[in-house]
């Protein structure tokens, strides 16, 4: 998908969030900026609600909100961390410090900073259920030094893998999937915006297929109305029934196969973060397009290798770790 994803391009403001709790609670929060821990299943909308939260508070977001993704940190290794754009401006010159000191510094500088309109900037940690006990242990020192002009915002899928110290400063925030009615309003206010021409039995569709993750079902509908030009129920039907990324996951097996980690990681972040696939769905993908790849040995081991990936899906918060395994056994494969 090239184009801007709906998601950000069409991102909702707090009054136009689907569940009128998580609305209440925001504009509560924008008035007194409380430390908040938002906590609900996968594409409830929780980094959305974060983003209005934000846009709807500070006069510059652009500059008074910061986006922390713990993948970003965790999943990285050192070298991929010092070369993020946003990040390198914080590590220049420190190149000897180990991975836990260079996500602490960049949390410290990200904190420390006046806010440039206002008194205070948010700071967002998203999917905050990969975080070790060590790291949340320095993150409640950071939020005790600057709770003055910085409000803290954890979003996570498990609210229970937070520390008591970190729970016990916020402000807890369940976001609940929407329901079918609300996905459908959320559909009809991105469809609208997108200019696309809508029936409501497309609509509907969409949501059933969304099944409570709104982002699913929100580029659901922009993979339609790019597809067919419009979203309809026969357009999202053709387009979702056998909607696939093969093109994606044939270019990131390859780049496995040739030892190209950083290609691979980077066509399945794609497949994760843009995209909004979870690692069942993706694996699910990975054996389909191996089956017409491989045959014989090879293929009996990679579906060793996902049998043992797909338990470790079932029992983790990071499909990225679980998915980079298969792709680094894949790569030492393809030598042996």
């Amino acid at each position: 998908m090239d184009a801007p994803l709906w998601t950000d391009e069409y991102a909702p403001a707090v009054e136009d969030l689907p569940q009128p709790d998580v609305r209440e609670y925001l504009i509560e929060a924008r008035d007194d900026p409380l430390n908040l821990v938002l906590h609900g299943p996968k594409g409830a909308g929780k980094t959305a609600a974060a983003r209005a939260l934000a846009r709807d508070a500070h006069e510059d977001p652009d500059n008074d909100f910061v986006e922390l993704n713990v993948a970003d940190f965790f999943d990285r290794t050192k070298k991929e961390i010092r070369e993020d754009a946003r990040f390198a401006p914080f590590l220049e010159g420190r190149s000897r410090m180990s991975k836990r000191d260079m996500i602490n510094h960049v949390l410290k500088e990200s904190a420390s900073y006046q806010p440039v309109s206002g008194r205070y900037k948010t700071i967002l940690l998203d999917n905050a259920e990969a975080i070790r006990e060590d790291f949340q242990q320095a993150l409640r020192r950071v939020m005790e030094r600057y709770a003055e002009n910085t409000q803290f915002v954890i979003a996570t899928r498990q609210p229970s893998k937070l520390i008591p110290p970190i729970r016990s400063r916020c402000f807890s925030v369940s976001v609940r999937a929407p329901d079918h009615a609300e996905t459908v309003t959320a559909l009809e206010r991105a469809v609208e915006l997108a200019g696309v021409d809508y029936d409501a039995d497309g609509l509907e569709y969409l949501a059933g297929y969304g099944d409570g993750d709104l982002r699913r079902a929100v580029l659901g509908a922009q993979t339609t109305a790019e597809t067919e030009d419009e979203v309809t129920m026969n357009a999202a039907y053709e387009t979702l029934g056998d909607i696939g990324h093969d093109d994606t996951v044939e270019a990131m097996l390859a780049a496995a196969e040739r030892g190209e980690f950083t290609d691979a990681r980077s066509q399945l972040d794609d497949l994760i973060y843009d995209e909004g696939y979870d690692g069942t769905e993706i694996l699910d993908d990975v054996l389909r397009v191996a089956r017409s790849r491989y045959d014989g040995e090879r293929l009996a081991r990679l579906y060793q290798i996902a049998g043992e990936v797909d338990f470790d899906l079932t029992e983790s918060t990071s499909d990225r770790v679980h998915l980079g395994h298969l792709l680094a056994e894949m790569g030492r494969t393809s030598d042996d």
